[in-house]
């Protein structure tokens, strides 16, 4: 919240709004605040909040200051919510609501709906960076040509019709530019790959190594494709052992466990040119258990998705949780998170499952939600 600042509800120069929304609540990370059941305006520059009944009481964020943003389902009880990381407040930054805070993130809590379209728009504008692109001020002095009348529109119609055209056959000429470099990018990778395979040549053992390395850092090398495997439940098998081999050590690494959308991220990142569609990488990882691969798909109560190793399993999970929290004495989804370096959703789901095992009670209170050791199945000994 310490990013924030107070507004007065005027747009800045070349700032449009984007989409509003009512029944908004302002959150602290996962600490509820005083700002409730406001309107959030996205405009191309800005978030801001004003009150639904004090006009006057409005703060404002920069989206320049947002480093990602990302949905939270609904809990128990709990509205969806829309979660923003961010950077830290520049040290120029003017007044606000919060001095200091210690939480790097903000929620907005949609009492009355419609996240789901106020994210879509947000993800557009973070890719747009429209507030990076300033107005340019006009020429001093420079007189105005004046078209009048039908003449003149039909001309300005005309220019504005040239520029369009002029515009997407450039961006058109630069991705054809951009494929055709990814696919030279591909094919060398490939015939590095053959000749290491053969060691073709005077390539030494470390040479070897070295070019293999430079080679994962590629990418995936020849990835499962439909025009290769096929279609159906060949095709999805195939895809579920590349993926078990790309991901089980980077699973591995982030403590056993990986939110399905950051496994999409990660694999069409390695795949290049040949995405995957969400819903072929979801049938694939429903092949991981059938195929007795070291990974599971597994969906929480709130409806998230991850893959998980089966040696660490859910009661292992669990007890991992528990030992931490018996450690920590109390802890809230982000501390586990920081604790743990997995995503807050994934921490809370942790604490969530600990919580119907018996392991862990929770408190729910204006300060936001914590988990303590279940002492009552599980007293202390003296």
């Amino acid at each position: 919240m310490d990013r924030f600042e107070w507004g007065n509800g005027n747009l800045l120069q070349g700032e449009t709004q984007v989409k509003q929304q009512h029944g908004v609540r302002l959150h602290d990370g996962t600490d509820k605040t005083a700002f409730d059941r406001g309107i959030i305006t996205l405009t191309s520059h800005r978030l801001i909040w004003t009150d639904s009944v004090q006009q006057t009481t409005l703060v404002t964020l920069p989206l320049s200051l947002v480093l990602y943003a990302e949905e939270v389902p609904a809990g128990r009880g709990k509205s969806p919510r829309v979660a923003f990381h961010l950077h830290p407040a520049p040290p120029n930054k003017p007044p606000g609501p919060v001095m200091m805070s210690a939480h790097s993130y903000i929620q907005l809590s949609f009492k009355e709906g419609g996240e789901t379209e106020f994210f879509r728009c947000l993800s557009e504008e973070l890719s747009r960076r429209r507030w990076e692109y300033m107005p340019t001020p006009k020429a001093a002095g420079k007189p105005k040509a004046i078209h009048a009348g039908i003449v003149g529109i039909e001309r300005n119609l005309e220019k504005k019709w040239r520029d369009t055209d002029e515009n997407i056959s450039q961006a058109f000429e630069d991705l054809n530019k951009l494929m055709k470099k990814a696919k030279e990018m591909v094919d060398l990778s490939r015939t590095i790959a053959n000749k290491i395979k053969d060691k073709q040549g005077s390539i030494t053992e470390d040479e070897t190594v070295q070019f293999k390395s430079y080679l994962l850092s590629l990418g995936i090398a020849n990835p499962v494709t439909r025009e290769t495997h096929g279609t159906g439940t060949k095709y999805h098998e195939e895809l579920a052992k590349q993926l078990s081999d790309v991901l089980t050590k980077p699973i591995e690494e982030s403590g056993g466990m990986m939110a399905l959308s950051d496994v999409y991220c990660r694999i069409n990142r390695a795949r290049g040119m040949e995405l995957l569609s969400p819903d072929d990488l979801v049938d694939a990882c429903r092949q991981f258990e059938a195929l007795r691969l070291p990974l599971r798909l597994r969906v929480f109560n709130s409806g998230v998705m991850v893959i998980e190793l089966v040696s660490k399993g859910e009661e292992a999970i669990i007890r991992q949780t528990a030992e931490l929290l018996n450690e920590k004495k109390t802890l809230s989804p982000d501390e586990l998170s920081q604790s743990t370096g997995i995503s807050i959703l994934l921490a809370k789901g942790r604490l969530l499952a600990a919580e119907e095992a018996g392991q862990a009670c929770r408190d729910e209170s204006v300060e936001g939600i914590r988990f303590f050791p279940n002492l009552f199945l599980n007293p202390p000994t003296r």
